[in-house]
This record gives C-alpha cells, sequence and structure tokens, in this order.
C-alpha cells in the first residue's frame, strides 16, 4: 500500500524507519511546510496536505503534524476516502475527536490512532506473565523533562498548539496502557500541576484499579507499568530496558504501529480503537482540574 506521511518532525523519522521493513507499505509522498525536510526522502515532497491529497496515488495516509492540525488535516484525508494513522492526540478537543470518528464511519475507511507503547515488547511480555490473573490494581509512569525529546518540534510547549500538557500529549499514551490490561475505565479524580506559562508539568490521573503518573520536569526518564495481583504479587514492567540508546526502544514500537495500521486498513469501518476514548478523559482531567 502506498503511504503519504503529512508532519517531517521528531516522530516521523520512527514511521520512515519502519517503513523501511515494511511488508505492508511503501513510502509514496511527504508534506511538510519547511522545504528542507522535504528533501533525500525519494518521493513527490509537498507543502500543503491538499496537494498532496489532490495528487492521489496513495492509499493510506499518516499524520504526525503538530497536535492543533491534528483534526484539519484527518478530516481533508478522510473526505478524500483514505484511511489515517494519527498520531496521539486524536485532536486538541473532544468535539473534534467524535467529528472525525463520525466522518471516518461515513466515508468507510479506518481511523487509527497511533500508541506506540502498546507495541513495547516489554509491555506485551508483561502482559503475557499475566495471562488470565486477576489485575488487582496497575499504576503507568510516564516521566521525562520534555525539553530533552522535542528537539526543534517547540509546539509542544505550546498549550493552545500541544492541547494542553503533559496530560494532553503523553496522556493518551499512558491511559492506552491502562485500556490494554483493564479494558475501558473511568476518571475518579485527577491532580495537575502548570507552570508560569499554564502548561500542565505533573499530574496524577486516579482511574478504575489504575493510578496515572505524568511528569513533563522529571530529571531523566522513566517509563514503566507495575501491576499487582488478586494474590499480592506485583509484576513490572520497564519500557526502556534493553534499549540503551535514547529513544532506541521507538523504534520497533512504530514498526509495531504501521503492522497493526495495516490491519485497520483492511478493517475499514469495523476498525475501533481507544483513541477517542483517551481523549475523553483527557477533556473529564481539564474539566476536573485540581492543584496540589
Amino acid at each position: 500500500m502506498r503511504l503519504g506521511i503529512v508532519g517531517l518532525g521528531v516522530i516521523a523519522r520512527f514511521y520512515l524507519a519502519a517503513l523501511e521493513r515494511s511488508p505492508d507499505f511503501t513510502l509514496a509522498a511527504v508534506c511538510d511546510r519547511d522545504p528542507a525536510a522535504l528533501a533525500d526522502h525519494g518521493v513527490p515532497g509537498y507543502r500543503d496536505h491538499r496537494e498532496l491529497l489532490a495528487a492521489g496515488g496513495l492509499d493510506a495516509v499518516v499524520v504526525t503534524a503538530p497536535n492543533d492540525v491534528h483534526a484539519i488535516v484527518c478530516r481533508d484525508v478522510l473526505d478524500a476516502g483514505l484511511p489515517v494513522c494519527v498520531e496521539k492526540p486524536l485532536a486538541t478537543t473532544l468535539a473534534d475527536g467524535r467529528d472525525l470518528a463520525d466522518l471516518a464511519a461515513g466515508r468507510q475507511v479506518a481511523l487509527f490512532t497511533a500508541f506506540h507503547r502498546r507495541y513495547n515488547s516489554n509491555v506485551l511480555a508483561l502482559r503475557d506473565k499475566i495471562g488470565d490473573a486477576t489485575i488487582e490494581s496497575m499504576t503507568v509512569r510516564y516521566l521525562e523533562q520534555i525539553e530533552e525529546h522535542v528537539g526543534h518540534d517547540r509546539w509542544y510547549l505550546d498549550a493552545a498548539r500541544c492541547g494542553g500538557g503533559c496530560v494532553a500529549d503523553n496522556g493518551p499514551n499512558a491511559l492506552d496502557l491502562v485500556r490494554l490490561f483493564l479494558g475501558p475505565v473511568a476518571l475518579r479524580g485527577v491532580r495537575i500541576d502548570r507552570d508560569g506559562t499554564g502548561v500542565d508539568r505533573q499530574a496524577v490521573l486516579a482511574l478504575d484499579r489504575a493510578t496515572v503518573e505524568l511528569d513533563w520536569s522529571f530529571p531523566g526518564e522513566v517509563k514503566d507499568v507495575e501491576v499487582r495481583l488478586g494474590d499480592g504479587s506485583v509484576l513490572h514492567a520497564d519500557m526502556l530496558a534493553g534499549y540503551r540508546e535514547f529513544k532506541e526502544s521507538l523504534r520497533h514500537e512504530y514498526e509495531g504501529v504501521l503492522r497493526e495500521f495495516a490491519e485497520a486498513v483492511l478493517l475499514g469501518p469495523a476498525w475501533s480503537d481507544g483513541g477517542l476514548a483517551a481523549l475523553s478523559i483527557v477533556d473529564e482531567a481539564y474539566r476536573r482540574e485540581t492543584h496540589a
């Protein structure tokens, strides 16, 4: 299948690397506002996603553009009748997320939200180890110094463009891991701490049998899952264990993203993921926000 990529920022390189090993997709076109980013891909490059879509020749599109344009770009892709894989969050507002889901259903194509951590080898090994055992509770920690991770994509630190801060951007990945282990959950409580610019830098979300801890000011990086089983035993998965280089774990995770996106393309309107559910909890967290 011929794939177009809209947005060539910090995450796009992991899609490009995964494409080199994908049996399902081949890169057919790229799009970015920066003309320098379009060079050396060996495929047509466009500075406007509408030009990319108008040129035709695509079977699916990946959107890794800034969060605030996810809804705009995805809406145009879906209107063109193409399935779309969009980086989390699905959109920056719940209303936009619902509109996209309705549009995908109407166009009979897949709307796929990329939650790359659900493909992490250590997370999957933990899930296999748990098997059919009863999970009493779990904690997902997503802690990092955000400035070390965004590269030139400074829009992450603009609450309007990001959709918020750690809750809006890292929250969906952590919430999806809760969903992976427990299924659908509801928000029971929230605490959010913001910096002087209004960006949420730390948060704790209390959910059914789960806690999500988020931090954008952490000195270092911790991404892990801890599960307490009904028999009292505690199991743990470090998403970064075994991956010594910075962001090395993302390489195999995005291979998983493309592998499952290929399945979603074939399923079309029958595909359903947790993109809208995660966005709904993020929306509720901001509405119920309390401070330490």
